[in-house]
């Protein structure tokens, strides 16, 4: 271990300068030096001694230092000289080391041998080392003695093994093997390893570590192996030397094999070791790895790391505990500091590893790539890749890659990363910027998943990293939220609110940073704005702190300044963000209590400061009707969420109360009187008044009031009277009306019940004749009237549709066929009212840019009509139909202005039925709750009807009827696709325009996904119950008047709705099944509970079901409904629900049913509609006929079915025909099939790999027989373009032709290269079949030319160079089996599509020219010629290649179309 191996060197040079002190100590003059070697030198008869002595070495007593005379070098030089030239040598050696071994019997002298020697001479004269060394190590550096000597020093050595350290501090058995490291030359290296192994099996386990560590710096390279095997021996037989011989090892150049064989010793000991041992140990692993067998290492390293859970010992509990109690300060105690700095050890060796090792950080990230299994991952695997990607910047990008398809495939989860950051804190503390880095990028991201990763570094990162951590944290949050791209602001704001709950007082110190994003609050969304002030407002107004009263001053004056503004949008900001903050105000002293008393009220002061807050904003906004009622919708969405005190809200219910009542309210006898454009009715009361009691919603009158104001009109007496208020409050006040009253009843609105059933003042909405002879104010007015009535009646359906009574549910069922009936009507006035804008609906930021679609769908419409005319005028062919209706025909017919207005008299002429769309309407439509759809469940409900006692009159059956059906499931939904479906990913540019995609959702929005789908999964019974109705409906009436439409009996209206309920009901089982966040483990009971409610469907099953059983009976039940499907779309959307069932699936077995249910629509009959050629939508076919060839077995044969049997058929057949097999193949349609089977051949034969020679002879055959159905198939797709030669067809043909022939040279001519000497006839005649393929591409070139289409030219340069890459490598191909004679160069003439000749403006000159050519050319028969193209170069030569086969085998030519200056020669 390293740590252990200093202490070795650093008491060698502490016990060096401790001498050397001692020495300097000692003021030793001249005559003391002289009477010390006097007493030394008295046996002058002693050889040892007297040869030192003329060497420069004078030998002390006692603890002096033996003194050195001359240099180093100079010593080791005599003394080599003397014993070399002595008379008696060699057996002067012996009697040298006789006389070191009794000089050394003392004790004393023996250590003076072993410490350094004290040198006498200048130190100007030195040229040796800055240090001496002791006599030992010197007399050890002459080769004639280093034999003798270590002999001496190990038969010396046991005499100290056992023995405690001296007095005077010194380890002998450590200074003796000192003398062996770093010797210049060892003279019998073998003997010297024996020596020490011998030595470390004896000695004591203390001293073993320091022997076993000191053993690189003893021997020499040469003896490496020998060490390197004994030492694994050791290894097994002592496993508490482990860790030393590990470290030598990582020191020492050993074979491989050996590391091999010691590294999987180690593995299997792995889950025995300690915290302490585990860094070295991870070193010489990580050491010891190659690049054949790291991948395999790492992954063994990576599954025993984490299986004995080396980094929780009890210590790391505790310090965890202390981090979380403490606010992540330091922990005491030396074992917790150890473990600490033992864990950060352990993460240096790694980073070191990963950093200067390319093999083993790339080893390491595809070990955790390889992982499949999302329970075979550990937090270890998260922590890892962090830090490669913090210290490898080379393997960035993998990192990043690798994290996000785990993320994406649910291997990386929340509670993984959890704990990686729980316990692995301390180390990805250091690597922080990296971190954040990596949040950056995945927050940029366009993945759900990977975003929400993202998120969860932010917030992990905030909570267990230090202060400078969160402060940079906080500012990559800020960062996100100004960068103006929606989905990061979104993101970043659920985050900051989250550690604004999570960690106030942390986020306290950040608030300044905060603060700053109130400059960018234009570029925010209400939603966003709504949850930037609740976070400020909680940081401000939750604690009453000192450190936040300045973030209360700026938020009062923020929000001042905002209401005071004349512009309306910050206003409306200003408007946002007080009612949030008062919120807030009023909710905290309610929240704090709530855990011990529940709910308490307000202090007067608070109490004070929110009535003040509110009447401030009413005050600033009573004067626009936009922002009163966003004051009112603002109010209500805190009243709903429960967060007002009880002092506060009973404030707020009686000003609310007694205003409504003033404004829009009154008796039902005090009948408006005034000079009104229409005669004014109390309509649709529910109840019979009389004239004395009951109540009315003044509507009309203040509509008219409102307009008429505008105008600069006289006002009514009565309205003179009564408080202007407008007409666009009513609903919003309504509802914050409402929410008051059950707020305080606890959910009861008897109170206000008399709303439910009064009527309204209003006039005769049912146009009938007088429709045209209203002017367009009037027809504005009407419509302005309907509208706000839908809207009334929408609130007082949210409102009261959670009601029990069955009265109740009765007159809601009502109200709802009045807004059925309404909207009817509505269509009629906007059909003849195109310009018309109406009221909002919506009062947010978000509806101040937007425009209805009125004005542009009644252009579209003209433009539309102006094109389909236009073209029939000027197209007479056969297939010009589907030109109109083609994706890539992008060319509009613009009429001028006087087309456009007699097209728009025709358009008003022609149109019978209402034709506006009120989907283009919704953002002026008030937003229906989730609540409302627990109508769904209302079967037949009972009406009393009562008379003026009380007593039952009559009784009145009321159920939810299929037109009232098709309207809630319509806007259900929307809801879902809004909130389930994501929108499709965009980079929205800085400062641009977000989109409307939320407007009319914001109550929605108030809600996560996962309460979505919890109501809905409580509808499906219901909405079951519906789908089988309509589907028994079907299956009547199929039997009746086998699925005709105008059959004898047929109720069309009826017809459409049901279909469209069936549509409607399957949209919504599509969007609900295909919800990305199921597998959330917080989400799976609820796909559990989902698909239970289908499975009981068909039998009531056992409780806790497997998944796949659960699948598996969804599938079957959802199949059965193939049989009734009413429409093409309704078919789609079959298809897609399971597809999306099948997705979740493990099982393939239903696939194959998928593609037999998606054929057998494609082979059904569909009814048409009214005025249309079909009602099939060209985008749906497309989608269905993908599913179908996505999903066969056989791609090619069905291919081959559709081309060779359909669309004979289909030409055979009349001009408005069809394919008697595929009904949907129509002439309209065809283009649809074409593109279709196209794309998929290409998909089918680019994913087939290529032949290698490796391949077995079956192999070659079989992808031989495969290219061949492959280009028989094209070859049936490119001849249709002579009988269908419309520019969509030609397009496809050009681009797709293109794609396949580059899919033929790159999978099929390898093939060809290894096929040609054994299947001769099989390759001919598929290049024979292929040749006239590319042939007719090549025609179909010219033909683009000519006619000078540039859709069509611009594919033309890419289609000519693949062909001439397929003429050479045909060419390589016969080259490769000796067949090059066979190659030909011809001309090909220019042909157009029904292969006439195209003459250019030199036909003369090019007639000429073939004749020469003929002449020249050695074709078999086969006449060649050039011709340039019209407008053409004159160096460009339209040349074709001819392969004639010489040997015995029949002739084939293979033509194509080369570009070059001449014909090539043979």
């Amino acid at each position: 271990m390293v740590p252990k191996r200093r202490p070795s060197k650093l008491e060698d040079k502490e016990s060096l300068t401790e001498e050397a002190s001692k020495a300097s100590k000692q003021p030793l003059s001249k005559k003391t030096k002289k009477s010390h070697i006097h007493n030394e030198v008295e046996e002058n008869d002693n050889v040892f001694i007297k040869l030192l002595k003329t060497s420069g070495v004078i030998l002390k007593t006692g603890e002096s230092q033996n003194q050195l005379t001359v240099d180093q070098i100079v010593f080791q030089k005599k003394l080599f000289q003397t014993l070399r030239k002595h008379p008696s040598y060699p057996q002067i050696i012996e009697e040298f080391v006789s006389g070191l071994e009794s000089y050394i019997e003392d004790q004393d002298s023996f250590r003076n041998c072993l410490l350094s020697c004290e040198r006498l001479q200048d130190e100007e004269a030195s040229m040796g080392a800055c240090y001496s060394k002791s006599l030992i190590k010197l007399l050890l550096g002459i080769d004639i003695l280093q034999p003798a000597i270590i002999k001496t020093l190990f038969e010396k050595l046991p005499e100290f093994l056992f023995e405690n350290v001296n007095s005077d501090g010194f380890n002998m058995p450590r200074l003796i093997i000192s003398q062996l490291k770093w010797l210049d030359r060892i003279v019998d290296g073998k003997d010297l390893t024996t020596k020490v192994m011998q030595l470390i099996s004896i000695a004591p386990l203390y001293l073993q570590h320091d022997f076993v560590t000191s053993l690189p710096e003893i021997l020499g390279d040469s003896q490496h192996g020998d060490v390197g095997k004994e030492l694994s021996d050791l290894l097994m037989e002592n496993t508490s030397l482990t860790v030393p011989i590990l470290d030598v090892f990582t020191s020492l150049r050993l074979d491989p094999k050996l590391l091999s064989q010691v590294r999987q010793l180690v593995m299997g000991k792995l889950s025995s070791v300690s915290l302490d041992d585990l860094p070295v140990i991870i070193k010489f692993i990580l050491h010891s790895v190659t690049a054949t067998d790291a991948l395999e290492v790492i992954s063994e390293l990576r599954e025993k790391l984490d299986l004995q859970h080396f980094i929780l010992p009890s210590w790391f509990h505790a310090s965890q505990s202390k981090l979380k109690n403490k606010g992540r300060q330091s922990s005491s105690g030396n074992q917790e500091n150890s473990g600490q700095d033992c864990v950060t050890l352990f993460f240096d060796v790694i980073k070191s590893a990963v950093r200067y090792e390319k093999i083993i950080s790339e080893a390491w990230i595809k070990a955790i790539e390889s992982t499949a299994s999302e329970s075979e991952h550990k937090i270890f695997d998260i922590a890892i890749l962090f830090i490669i990607y913090s210290t490898n910047t080379q393997v960035k990008k993998y990192v990043e890659r690798v994290l996000r398809n785990k993320i994406r495939s649910g291997c990386f989860e929340e509670q993984l990363l959890q704990g990686t950051f729980c316990i692995h804190y301390v180390v990805l503390k250091d690597i922080c910027p990296s971190i954040l880095s990596l949040a950056q990028s995945f927050v940029h991201s366009l993945d759900q998943s990977i975003i929400l990763f993202g998120s969860l570094l932010y917030k992990y990162a905030f909570n267990f990293f230090d202060t400078y951590c969160q402060q940079e944290v906080v500012g990559a949050l800020v960062t996100h939220i100004c960068s103006g791209n929606e989905a990061e602001v979104d993101t970043a704001l659920d985050v900051l609110l989250e550690l604004v709950l999570l960690n106030l007082s942390a986020m306290r110190l950040n608030a300044i940073f905060v603060k700053g994003i109130l400059d960018y609050l234009d570029n925010m969304s209400p939603r966003q704005i709504r949850k930037l002030f609740y976070i400020l407002s909680t940081l401000a107004f939750s604690k009453q702190h000192e450190a936040s009263s300045h973030i209360q001053d700026d938020m009062h004056l923020v929000i001042r300044k905002q209401l005071s503004s004349t512009i309306v949008r910050y206003k409306l900001i200003g408007i946002i963000g007080a009612v949030t903050m008062a919120g807030i105000m009023a909710a905290d002293r309610t929240r704090s209590s709530s855990l011990t008393q529940g709910r308490t009220d307000v202090s007067n002061e608070q109490y004070t400061q929110v009535t003040s807050l509110l009447q401030l904003v009413h005050s600033c906004s009573k004067q626009s009707p936009q922002a009163s009622a966003l004051y009112y919708d603002e109010f209500a969405t805190l009243i709903q969420r429960g967060n007002l005190a009880p002092k506060a809200l009973e404030w707020v219910g009686q000003t609310i109360f007694n205003d409504f009542q003033d404004a829009f309210v009154v008796d039902f006898c005090a009948f408006p009187e005034g000079d009104y454009p229409f005669p004014v009715k109390a309509l649709y009361g529910l109840e019979e008044y009389s004239s004395r009691d009951g109540i009315a919603i003044n509507l009309l009158p203040l509509l008219y009031s409102q307009d008429f104001a505008k105008d600069g009109g006289r006002m009514t007496s009565q309205e003179s009277d009564q408080k202007l208020v407008s007409p666009l409050c009513l609903a919003p006040y309504f509802r914050l009306l409402r929410l008051c009253v059950e707020k305080q009843h606890n959910g009861s609105l008897e109170e206000i019940d008399g709303l439910l059933d009064c009527p309204i003042f209003l006039t005769d909405l049912e146009p009938g004749e007088r429709l045209t002879s209203m002017s367009v104010k009037e027809h504005s007015f009407m419509c302005s009237l309907i509208f706000l009535t839908l809207n009334w009646f929408r609130e007082v359906v949210n409102a009261f549709c959670r009601q029990t009574s069955p009265e109740m549910k009765g007159k809601v069922l009502t109200r709802l066929k009045h807004i059925v009936e309404l909207q009817r009507i509505l269509e009629k006035y906007l059909a003849v009212t195109p310009y018309y804008v109406p009221p909002l609906a919506h009062f947010d930021l978000e509806t101040l840019d937007v425009t209805p679609i009125t004005a542009a769908a009644i252009s579209a419409k003209i433009r539309k009509q102006g094109k389909i005319g236009r073209k029939r005028k000027a197209d007479g062919s056969k297939t010009s139909s589907s030109d109109t209706l083609s994706k890539e025909d992008s060319s509009e017919c613009v009429p001028t202005p006087s087309d456009r207005s007699q097209l728009e008299k025709e358009f008003k002429g022609k149109e019978e039925k209402p034709s506006v769309s009120l989907q283009n309407y919704r953002f002026f439509f008030r937003e229906l709750d989730i609540e409302v759809f627990s109508i769904l469940h209302c079967g037949l409900v009972t009406k009393f009807i009562f008379d003026t006692e009380m007593h039952t009159e009559a009784t009145e059956v009321v159920q939810l009827q299929p037109p009232e059906l098709l309207f809630l499931l319509e806007d259900l939904s929307q809801k879902l696709e809004n909130m389930l479906i994501p929108s499709v990913a965009r980079r929205i540019p800085f400062l641009k325009s977000k989109g409307h995609r939320n407007i009319g959702f914001s109550h929605l929005h108030q809600r996560s996904a996962q309460q979505i789908v919890h109501s809905v999964v409580q509808l499906l019974t219901p909405m079951c119950n519906h789908l089988e109705n309509i589907h028994n409906y079907f299956q009547c009436l199929s039997a009746e008047n086998q699925s005709v439409v105008d059959g004898p009996g047929m109720k069309v209206q009826e017809y459409h709705i049901m279909s469209s309920c069936y549509q409607k009901l399957l949209q919504i089982f599509h969007a609900l099944f295909a919800w990305n966040g199921f597998f959330q483990p917080h989400c799976v009971h609820l796909l559990y509970s989902a698909l239970e409610v289908l499975t009981n469907r068909l039998k009531q099953g056992e409780p806790d079901q497997a998944l796949e059983e659960l699948l598996s009976q969804s599938f079957n039940y959802l199949q059965n409904f193939s049989h009734s499907i009413p429409s093409f779309q309704c078919a789609l959307y079959l298809i897609r629900l399971l597809m999306v069932i099948l997705e979740k699936s493990t099982a393939t077995k239903n696939k194959e049913k998928i593609a037999s249910l998606a054929k057998q629509f494609l082979c059904r009959v569909w009814p048409s509609g009214e005025k249309e050629k079909s009602s099939i939508s060209t985008e749906q076919l497309h989608t269905l006929l993908s599913i179908y060839l996505e999903h066969t077995d056989s791609v090619l044969k069905a291919i081959e079915e559709i081309a060779g049997v359909g669309v004979p058929e289909l030409i055979s057949s009349p001009k408005d025909g069809s394919s008697s097999t595929f009904p949907t193949l129509t002439r309209h349609t065809f283009v649809i099939f074409f593109r279709v089977m196209m794309a998929e051949l290409e998909k089918t034969v680019k994913g087939l790999q290529a032949g290698t020679a490796a391949d077995s002879q079956q192999i070659h055959e079989e992808k031989l027989l495969y290219w061949n159905m492959a280009v028989r198939d094209f070859s049936i797709l490119i001849n249709l373009i002579k009988v269908f030669d419309s520019r969509p067809v030609l397009h496809v043909c050009l681009k797709y032709g293109r794609l396949f022939v580059e899919a033929f040279l790159k999978q099929c001519m390898p093939l060809l290269d290894f096929s040609f000497r054994k299947h001769r006839e099989d390759v001919l005649s598929l290049l024979e079949t292929f040749q006239l393929d590319t042939r007719l591409l090549h025609h179909l070139c010219g033909h683009s030319k000519i006619h000078q289409d540039m859709k069509l030219t611009k594919h033309v340069p890419l289609l000519k160079k693949t062909l001439e890459l397929l003429v050479c490598r045909v060419k390589a191909m016969l080259i490769f089996n000796n067949c090059r004679e066979a190659f030909w160069l011809g001309n090909l003439k220019n042909r157009d599509l029904q292969g006439e000749e195209i003459l250019s403006q030199n036909s003369q000159e090019s007639t000429a020219e073939e004749s020469e050519d003929n002449t020249t050319s050695q074709v078999s028969k086969s006449k060649a010629t050039e011709v340039s193209l019209r407008k053409a170069p004159d160096c460009a030569v339209d040349s074709c290649i001819l392969l004639t086969s010489r040997v015995p085998h029949p002739a084939y030519i293979c033509n194509q179309r080369l570009l070059c200056s001449s014909p090539l020669p043979p």
